[in-house]
């Protein structure tokens, strides 16, 4: 199985551990929030089968901003899309909150995704045919459902505007997204991921379709929600420049930690 290493005092590596000892990919704090453990997921495309992952070990916790970096291929997106439940190992466990996310049904999978993650991806996502407004609200009212929406949608109003003027975007929520720069869709994107107030904000790429300039400017107001907020993060990045600005690097290759 392996795990990723890291440089703390925590780790067998800064301890003076024996030579070949393996570090953990310890949190920052005691208690983990999410923890996995000897994740595997192969891909078979016709007789061929791909090993992504080879027995990962990783865990996360509150408060932690860390970055998985590595080059295409390495792993590290399947290895979110996992963890944030987009995607089902063959092999290994999750424990989130100290809870198995494996032995949950469909539904309560669905319900843990809504409410508890919250998502910003390479290319936004955003619905084409609402306002940047109505996109933040979102995922409030897929996790209210239709009765309970009339009663809570004003609530979830206030708190998408918020949101909006949190991330500089209070004169932009009525627009759509096709009238917004890559920059500001990237900023509606991450207004909505914190919409259901989540624990963890998983990123694939946040940065990855953005020039150098609103590339750092994204990841500059990521950090600002982690140091003044609180806010877990875990950002998937091909970027070293954005990685070697994250308080905790991990670094996969040929899907493991190295």
């Amino acid at each position: 199985m392996q795990s990723a290493a890291m440089n703390t005092p925590n780790s067998p590596h800064a301890a003076g551990a024996p030579s070949g000892a393996v570090a953990v990919a310890t949190p920052s704090q005691a208690g983990p929030l999410l923890d996995a453990r000897g994740i595997t997921r192969t891909f078979v495309m016709g007789d061929k089968r791909l090993e992504v992952l080879k027995g990962v070990d990783m865990a996360l916790a509150s408060g932690d901003f860390v970055a998985i970096s590595g080059s295409s291929g390495a792993g590290k997106s399947t290895l979110l899309h996992i963890l944030g439940l987009l995607d089902s190992p063959d092999a290994g466990t999750i424990a989130y909150k100290g809870s198995d996310l494996a032995a949950l049904d469909p539904e309560k999978a669905a319900r843990v995704r809504n409410r508890e993650f919250g998502f910003v991806f390479q290319f936004f996502h955003l619905l084409p045919e609402f306002s940047a407004l109505d996109n933040v609200m979102m995922p409030a009212r897929l996790g209210a459902g239709g009765f309970n929406w009339f009663s809570k949608s004003a609530e979830a109003r206030d708190r998408a505007e918020s949101l909006l003027a949190r991330v500089k975007l209070d004169k932009r929520m009525g627009h759509l997204p096709n009238q917004l720069s890559g920059g500001e869709r990237q900023r509606v994107a991450i207004a909505r991921a914190l919409m259901n107030k989540p624990a963890i904000v998983f990123c694939d790429e946040p940065t990855g379709n953005l020039d150098s300039a609103t590339a750092s400017d994204v990841f500059s107001l990521l950090r600002e929600l982690n140091e003044n907020e609180g806010q877990t993060f875990l950002i998937v990045t091909h970027d070293a420049g954005v990685a070697a600005r994250v308080p905790r690097q991990l670094h996969m290759r040929d899907g493991v930690f190295v």
